[in-house]
């Protein structure tokens, strides 16, 4: 299962829906609740996508969409709530300000609506708070998706951990590799500078491997 492309035609809704349908299939495979992969509010902290909205989409209902300086002012809101400084308090206007490269009066109607948003202040925003590009500008349904497609690498690693580990428990050598570093050892003992050095570390694997049996055909 593999996800992140639905083809030149496809649009964010039905892009939202392919991810939406991977991502539960996924989740029922790996016993992960729905309510965990689909959580409304982490969806809407990670997208930018306000909490009512995150739930109509994922229910496959319409669920309108705001104009581009509303949905900038909407997600510029959220980021201000939900990125806060390590003291726990938000970013003042003026050290958003200081930060995107921009006067104190621009922030101050960016953040109001006063102020209709170009190209370069969202770029500039986005790398003060350490966003992806376009999560400022995003329609809901492709941010929504963008979201929930690392939700699906998340689930797809799971998954090939489970099934690398299951695979270590029906082969010994392989567990043996895996317990042991055994790859990493020798991808280092390539590195040492003699001959002398790799033999020594050629020595002790075979010690090692010496205990391991692999079970018959």
């Amino acid at each position: 299962m593999t996800g992140g492309f639905e083809g030149p035609g496809a649009t964010p809704a039905t892009t939202l829906t392919a991810v939406v349908a991977r991502v539960g299939a996924l989740a029922d495979r790996l016993g992960v609740p729905h309510t965990e992969v689909f959580d409304v509010g982490r969806l809407s902290a990670a997208s930018g996508v306000p909490e009512p909205v995150v739930g109509a989409l994922l229910g496959g209902r319409p669920a309108g969409e705001p104009d581009v300086q509303t949905r900038f002012v909407q997600r510029l809101d959220l980021l201000r709530r939900t990125r806060l400084k390590p003291n726990g308090r938000k970013y003042t206007q003026q050290e958003i300000a200081d930060g995107a490269g921009m006067s104190r009066q621009q922030a101050g109607a960016l953040i109001n609506g006063d102020r209709r948003p170009t190209m370069e202040h969202c770029d500039a925003i986005q790398r003060f708070f350490r966003v992806h590009a376009g999560f400022l500008t995003a329609e809901d349904p492709e941010a929504l998706a963008g979201a929930l497609q690392h939700t699906e690498q998340e689930l797809l690693q799971q998954l090939a951990d489970r099934e690398r580990e299951a695979a270590a428990d029906e082969d010994p050598l392989e567990r043996l590799l895996q317990d042991h570093g055994v790859r990493g050892i020798a991808w280092r003992a390539a590195q040492l500078p003699t001959d002398q050095h790799r033999d020594k570390v050629a020595e002790w694997l075979d010690m090692l491997l010496e205990n391991v049996q692999r079970p018959e055909p």
